[in-house]
């Protein structure tokens, strides 16, 4: 009696990665939607709610990769997914409401801004995306793109929220997008998280940590968003003032 021969995807994991997994998926389509319609509402000039959107997806875009590493349905197909998505949600998303919101009306330094922001991303996706294998997986070279998206969203619902019109804001909505667009290229070094177990205990004070962190956002989510990402595209420049401190500390206290 012949013996069944296996399946090919059952012999070869490689042949399996290659797939195309719902659940991550799912995030990611999300995440993609919700940079979609961010873009929609800046059209029709509901800058808020396209600010608001832009934030949803960059929780969708957290989880899609988390997904799919505990449940281990990582594929090519995602991580390409991932990426365009990525580019939509966090590159031309915020870079056309910050353009419609603010910058419309400065003309070509305006519309130069925001393209500072758009290539700013697609190089930084670029850039990861050939990286992924030689960098420290402990920090990004370079501003997240969604931490810059959430940055130039923030701006926008935090001012929205305290009855600041977009032409009144344009010279510090002018000079953030640049920022953000020239720090996502940089080399500058910040911490990504991804050495933070999940599956490992942590103390008690930790969950009380995290539960007066969601009271503290929840408290004035436009304000403390915007304060927290601003902080972390701070951080970067911060690390490597001191990192250069330290090394010119040692170079001095070093004997000839």
């Amino acid at each position: 009696m012949p013996v069944p021969r296996p399946r090919k995807a059952l012999m070869n994991p490689e042949l399996r990665r290659r797939g195309i997994y719902i659940l991550p998926n799912l995030f990611t389509t999300a995440a993609l939607f919700a940079g979609f319609y961010a873009i929609v509402q800046a059209m029709n000039g509901r800058f808020a709610d396209a600010a608001v959107a832009i934030f949803v997806a960059m929780v969708m875009d957290g989880l899609d990769g988390r997904v799919a590493r505990l449940t281990r349905t990582q594929s090519a197909f995602g991580a390409e997914y991932d990426s365009l998505s990525d580019m939509v949600s966090f590159g031309a998303a915020p870079a056309l409401v910050i353009y419609e919101w603010a910058l419309k009306g400065m003309g070509k330094l305006g519309w130069v801004a925001a393209f500072i922001y758009c290539v700013g991303a697609a190089l930084r996706l670029a850039r990861f995306n050939t990286n992924i294998e030689v960098i420290d997986k402990r920090y990004f070279q370079g501003l997240p793109s969604p931490a810059a998206a959430a940055l130039v969203a923030g701006l926008v619902w935090v001012l929205i929220d305290n009855n600041w019109s977009g032409e009144e804001a344009r010279w510090y909505a002018c000079i953030l997008t640049i920022f953000a667009g020239v720090t996502m290229v940089s080399t500058v070094r910040y911490y990504s998280g991804k050495d933070i177990n999940l599956r490992r205990s942590v103390p008690f004070m930790a969950i009380v940590a995290i539960a007066l962190a969601f009271a503290l956002v929840s408290s004035y989510p436009a304000g403390v968003l915007f304060a927290l990402f601003l902080g972390y595209a701070l951080s970067g420049y911060a690390m490597a003032a001191w990192d250069r401190l330290s090394k010119r500390n040692k170079a001095v206290a070093r004997p000839d």
